[in-house]
């Protein structure tokens, strides 16, 4: 911070030096060199400030670094320039020459400053666009340096001519700056936050440096402009407002952000083809000049034709480009078609599977009335003196009735939709539901189903209803993946691993192998498959199922997480649950209680 301050304090002196010298030394070699070796400095100061901040400029922002890194280039060719023009007036004590090959590298600072503004720092784009737009942008500087070549460059070289030299490389220069100006006076009014008041730091020291500029050129024109004068000093302000710049930047949020209105959009596009366009153009015009000497003459028009083949190469180059795009595009879109044919069918069947457990719900209730009928005779007969042998068929009959009792309340209290409910429930009496619901179809495709269940586990905080969806599924899934082998088995387990709850669907012939109710088969790496993966609702490990997906997204609700295994042997699903906060807590207490606390 307080190298900062004293970067401003050196600006503000060497203004106000460039002000003194001015108003109060009168024209001569000390007042030139004076005011020369004062530019020189703040231009070193300028390149120094924009070098600064690009080395503190994170790797990471690479729009940003390099919208720095351009900005720098065009201050080093600025304070070049510089050297150049002191080189003259300072150790040769001469007046510049005019024409003077400088002019070139005052000319092209300019163009590294715009590709800066081109790479949209404050943007996020897609790298596809990005190569587009830049290539456009490139396009329109090729165009703009052959501007400068064509008009400027054939008085300078080929056919010396000090006035149309003059006239023709300020009418150039001048439009370059009011491309700059115009372009930041775009980006300030399509951004928000720090990098708004960034482009409107340069662009008010951009329009006080283009307006210094003009003015004295129109000094130059009257014969009442020197070095040093007083047309100097809105000059030395405006390099000075630039070379302040970043430590202004220094203290904005340059976050990336989108533009919250359209910037150009499709018209650099056009502005770029029409620039092509102009280059026959120009070809014609100089073939047909009967004006023009005639070495310009066949400068202007070997300069065209090597701009168009260096744009038509860009062009095509571009269109490679689009292609490409247009290639990888249709590909996501038939992708996507694709993807949502899937989904179409996925979203049929889950309304099937919703019509058909509304329909189970109806035909439960319809089958409770005369269960309950039969129970109550049942009841009746073995109250009865009946023989013994009578009495104990109709307690075996109340036995099975009360057991088809119990499927159908589960099947209703699977079929019920409710909001979602997070009360304390034991994870074992869920899982003995499911498992009175799906046993009768694994049984019945030969497959051997088996608990081994931890006794006295603590509550979860769980909503029921869909822990059962969730334990039905993940079990199908196992029952699923047996079904193709012979003697094959399901293991469901629980336990506790610190403050989760864990159930695990083991499936497959070694399912059974050496369990307990220390999870010693899970310890065992011949049992226990070699690695799990987290499965997510969204992100990189969602399952390829929609059911799946739904199962992972009511884990994630209930705070848990769930994983899947598989190797040649073993196919298993492992369900973590946190415990519910009383049954932790309860827990604990009994803990301390029983240590002696």
């Amino acid at each position: 911070m307080q190298r900062r301050h004293q970067f401003l304090i050196l600006l503000l002196a060497l203004t106000a030096a460039q002000i003194a010298a001015s108003l109060f030394m009168g024209r001569g070699a000390a007042l030139t060199i004076a005011s020369d070796i004062i530019q020189g400095i703040l231009l070193l100061a300028c390149a120094a400030a924009f070098i600064g901040i690009t080395a503190r400029t994170p790797t990471g922002t690479s729009h940003t670094r390099l919208f720095w890194i351009l900005m720098s280039a065009g201050m080093v060719l600025w304070f070049a320039y510089q050297c150049m023009w002191s080189y003259f007036e300072v150790l040769e004590r001469q007046e510049v020459p005019n024409p003077f090959l400088g002019d070139v590298v005052l000319f092209l600072h300019l163009v590294p400053m715009i590709a800066a503004l081109a790479v949209l720092p404050h943007l996020r784009g897609d790298e596809r666009d990005e190569q587009i737009r830049m290539l456009d942008f490139t396009l329109l500087l090729i165009w703009w340096v052959f501007i400068y070549i064509y008009m400027v460059i054939p008085w300078q070289t080929v056919q010396v001519d000090e006035q149309t030299y003059s006239a023709n490389f300020n009418f150039a220069y001048l439009t370059e700056k009011t491309a700059l100006l115009v372009f930041l006076a775009v980006l300030t009014y399509t951004t928000r936050g720090g990098w708004q008041r960034l482009y409107l730091q340069l662009l008010g020291a951009g329009a006080l440096y283009a307006s210094s500029s003009y003015v004295a050129n129109w000094a130059i024109a009257r014969k009442t402009y020197y070095s040093g004068s007083v047309f100097d000093i809105p000059l030395t302000v405006s390099i000075a407002w630039i070379a302040a710049v970043p430590i202004f930047a220094s203290h904005y949020e340059l976050s990336d952000s989108k533009p919250t209105r359209p910037l150009l959009g499709v018209e650099i596009t056009r502005l770029s083809m029409l620039a092509l366009c102009t280059l026959p153009w120009a070809a014609w015009h100089a073939a047909l000049d009967g004006g023009l000497p005639a070495s310009v003459r066949t400068f202007r028009i070997i300069a065209s034709l090597i701009a168009i083949l260096v744009m038509g190469i860009m062009v095509f180059w571009r269109q490679r480009l689009l292609g490409a795009e247009l290639s990888f595009f249709l590909d996501q879109s038939r992708r996507s078609v694709d993807e949502l044919k899937a989904l179409q069918q996925q979203l049929i069947q889950s309304e099937k599977l919703a019509s058909l457990g509304q329909l189970v719900g109806g035909a439960a209730h319809e089958i409770n009335n005369p269960l309950t009928a039969m129970l109550g005779y049942s009841d009746l007969l073995s109250a009865s003196s009946l023989p013994a042998l009578e009495q104990q068929q109709a307690t075996r009959i109340g036995e099975e009735v009360r057991r088809t009792k119990t499927l159908v309340a589960s099947l209703l209290t699977f079929a019920r939709q409710a909001p979602t409910k997070l009360t304390p429930i034991g994870p074992n009496s869920v899982l003995q539901t499911a498992m009175r619901l799906l046993a009768p179809q694994l049984e019945s495709q030969g497959i051997h189903l088996r608990f081994d269940l931890a006794p006295s586990l603590p509550n979860v905080l769980a909503d029921s209803n869909q822990l059962l969806h969730v334990c039905l599924h993940l079990a199908g899934q196992i029952g699923g993946y047996s079904k193709s082998e012979t003697h094959s088995n399901v293991l469901v387990r629980t336990s506790q691993a610190g403050n989760s709850i864990v159930i695990e669907f083991l499936g497959g012939k070694d399912a059974l192998a050496g369990s307990s109710h220390a999870m010693t088969a899970v310890a065992d790496a011949s049992t226990r498959p070699p690695c799990d993966r987290l499965l997510t609702a969204e992100g990189q490990n969602k399952p390829h199922t929609l059911s799946l997906s739904a199962c992972c997204r009511i884990v994630e609700e209930h705070s848990g997480k769930l994983f899947e295994s598989s190797n040649s042997a073993i196919q298993a699903f492992r369900l973590e649950l946190p415990i519910a906060a009383k049954s932790a807590g309860a827990q604990s207490s009994r803990a301390a209680a029983h240590s002696g606390f």
